[in-house]
């Protein structure tokens, strides 16, 4: 599969990459622009006992490391988080299929990819008080359809993002004495893979869910607001390995004094998607610095509700295990 540059020579948006394919095709080369690119590798995996997730995120003027866990039983969360000035020691790849590693004294992540494998690494000495380590195995067969969507603004202003669902993982998580086991047949994992050039004020929605429904494994990824205006979406349907894009915008109707009550979210156009998400969780990362500002309320809950795929099949969607998130930022 060609490769398509994503920037010209001078770090300028090229017309060629604005749309979306089904894999990763895009080279993200984004040079020039200096404090305003922003690079991250994202990845949250789930099952029914166990939410966990890593990031190893550049954003010009700062590295940011973080990774959570929530116990899906108990409600017990951890977070912690590491800043490098300057990105120090934390170079991004320009390609989604490629690996990418931290080394700090506080904690240690390696995203190692071969041959359609992603290994996750971690190692934290002190996460709330407690060893966390894991070994994780994701899996992300050749034909395997995924989200990518390059978003203009403008010349200068874009970003290029890689949404996969349904993505099976084996592996163990250690916290403590807690031990958490990951099996392809239940545990399945999300990438956010994102690269580009943003304003400095930002605002967006996210909601993602993988998981089995009446014996099929299936996955959605919504976005909103940061898309606005741009004729491109990353609204999707993932069902068995094969992508439902979704060209129409999502209506978001939550309420930003409670986000502990349920969401709506519904195609704006047709009635391709009615979900109602209902959240059990609230994380709440607020990060206030110099220049940054930024404040996100990652709920964790329950999708209910139905979505329609290209072949006009309507699928009911009865509980399944996602995010939907409302993220303000001055980055």
């Amino acid at each position: 599969m060609n490769q398509v540059d994503l920037c010209d020579a001078n770090g300028k948006l090229l017309h060629d990459s604005v749309g979306w394919s089904r894999y990763p095709m895009i080279r993200c080369n984004v040079t020039g622009h200096p404090l305003r690119k922003k690079k991250w590798n994202y990845w949250c995996v789930t099952n029914a006992k166990c939410l966990f997730s890593v990031t190893i995120s550049n954003l010009d003027y700062a590295a940011a490391m973080f990774m959570y866990v929530l116990d899906l039983d108990t409600l017990e969360f951890e977070e912690q988080t590491v800043v490098v000035p300057f990105g120090r020691g934390c170079d991004m790849p320009d390609e989604v299929n490629a690996s990418v590693q931290f080394a700090g004294k506080q904690m240690q992540i390696v995203f190692h990819y071969e041959s359609g494998i992603t290994t996750i690494r971690v190692r934290c000495e002190n996460f709330g008080g407690k060893l966390l380590t894991a070994e994780l195995e994701i899996h992300c067969p050749s034909d395997h359809e995924t989200l990518n969507v390059v978003v203009p603004w403008n010349a200068n202003r874009f970003q290029f993002t890689s949404k996969q669902n349904c993505l099976r993982t084996n592996g163990k998580l250690m916290w403590g004495d807690r031990e958490y086991l990951f099996d392809p047949s239940d545990s399945f994992a999300c990438l956010d893979y994102g690269r580009g050039v943003w304003k400095y004020k930002s605002t967006w929605n996210w909601g993602s869910a993988s998981g089995m429904q009446q014996g099929r494994l299936i996955g959605i990824t919504f976005g909103g607001r940061w898309t606005d205006g741009t004729g491109v979406t990353e609204n999707g349907i993932v069902v068995e390995g094969k992508l439902s894009k979704l060209g129409e915008d999502m209506v978001w109707k939550y309420n930003p004094s409670d986000y502990m009550k349920p969401w709506l979210l519904e195609t704006s156009k047709t009635d391709r998607v009615s979900l109602k998400f209902v959240p059990f969780y609230e994380r709440i990362a607020k990060t206030k610095a110099v220049i940054i500002d930024s404040e996100v309320h990652q709920m964790i809950g329950r999708y209910y509700g139905y979505v329609v795929t290209d072949e006009d099949e309507k699928l009911e969607i009865d509980g399944l295990v996602g995010w939907a998130e409302d993220h303000r930022a001055r980055w």
